[in-house]
């Protein structure tokens, strides 16, 4: 029997079946398209997660108050306000610390001339930029001598400034805060999502002195949102969070047996848990794929 006997029987089968034939060619392909798509979700996933890690900064540690939840992460809200600014410079102090960064943050509407904008506002130290790899667009960052003033002066992410200025340039330009005037000292470049998908382009920074006294108040007097910590190496991550553990614990007079009132987070731990999920995702739309070839190639052996 020659290849064209061979071809012709096919397609004669194939004629006589068509519902099922119709069938098994739709099965294979959403199987076919399922393995694209899951290939591709999870490796743009993954990529996602990567560029948000690289735009994070490295080495980082997010401390914030209240004990750890079982659901998960969280940046620290409601009444618990077990970290201070103070905590923060303690942990700076220690031989395996760069840099921290403390938060204190909350909602606020901004105005320039007719234009209104209602973003997050963040006040915080000049380390802070550090810590969390910014890089500035135009203009500058606030000054030590700003925080220990309050100074009015802001630091516009790269969603705010458009959206408040357009092919303006803010720099130099006066905005109002809650009503309160502020020089617009630089912008930062854009970073995009966050890994909780957090527009981190859309925020104002402002001093933390000034935001604690004239913004965002606080109803606990020194104390923060939650602080970005950067060990100096990747090497010194264990002992660094060790090291800080042991350090809030002593302030905080936390006695041996007793639970923690603070969460120590490894960025790692939560680009691992990110990643985790985009696997999970990966092998669900596997799952879809293999029912689906398989179901098509038991259809193409019977027909």
């Amino acid at each position: 029997m020659n290849f064209a006997t061979i071809m012709g029987e096919a397609l004669r089968a194939l004629r006589m079946n068509r519902l099922r034939t119709g069938l098994t060619m739709l099965g294979m392909i959403i199987g076919v398209a399922a393995v694209v798509l899951m290939l591709s979700i999870g490796q743009g996933a993954q990529t996602k997660i990567n560029q948000s890690i690289e735009t994070m900064g490295s080495n980082l540690f997010i401390i914030v108050p209240g004990a750890t939840s079982s659901g998960g992460f969280s940046f620290g809200s409601g009444s618990v306000r077990t970290l201070t600014i103070n905590d923060s410079k303690a942990i700076a102090e220690l031989p395996v610390i760069n840099a921290t960064g403390p938060v204190i943050s909350g909602n606020a509407q901004l105005n320039f001339g007719a234009k209104n904008w209602s973003t997050m506002i963040t006040g915080t130290t000049v380390d802070y930029f550090t810590v969390g790899n910014w890089e500035i667009e135009d203009g500058t960052i606030f000054q030590e001598s700003d925080v220990r003033s309050a100074t009015r002066v802001a630091v516009l992410g790269a969603v705010t400034a458009n959206n408040l200025f357009g092919e303006v340039n803010p720099v130099g330009k006066s905005i109002r805060i809650t009503n309160r005037p502020f020089l617009v000292v630089g912008v930062l470049a854009a970073k995009g999502q966050s890994l909780s998908g957090r527009d981190q382009d859309d925020n104002v920074f402002i001093p933390i002195t000034t935001s604690e006294r004239q913004i965002t108040g606080n109803q606990f007097p020194g104390s923060i949102r939650y602080m970005l910590v950067q060990a100096k190496s990747p090497d010194l991550m264990e002992e660094a969070e060790i090291e800080i553990t042991q350090l809030l614990r002593q302030r905080h007079r936390i006695s041996d047996g007793m639970e923690n009132d603070f969460t120590v987070r490894n960025l790692t731990a939560i680009a691992d848990v990110a990643t985790g999920t985009a696997k999970i995702l990966s092998i669900v739309l596997g799952a879809i794929a293999s029912i689906s070839l398989l179901v098509g190639g038991i259809g193409i052996m019977n027909i």
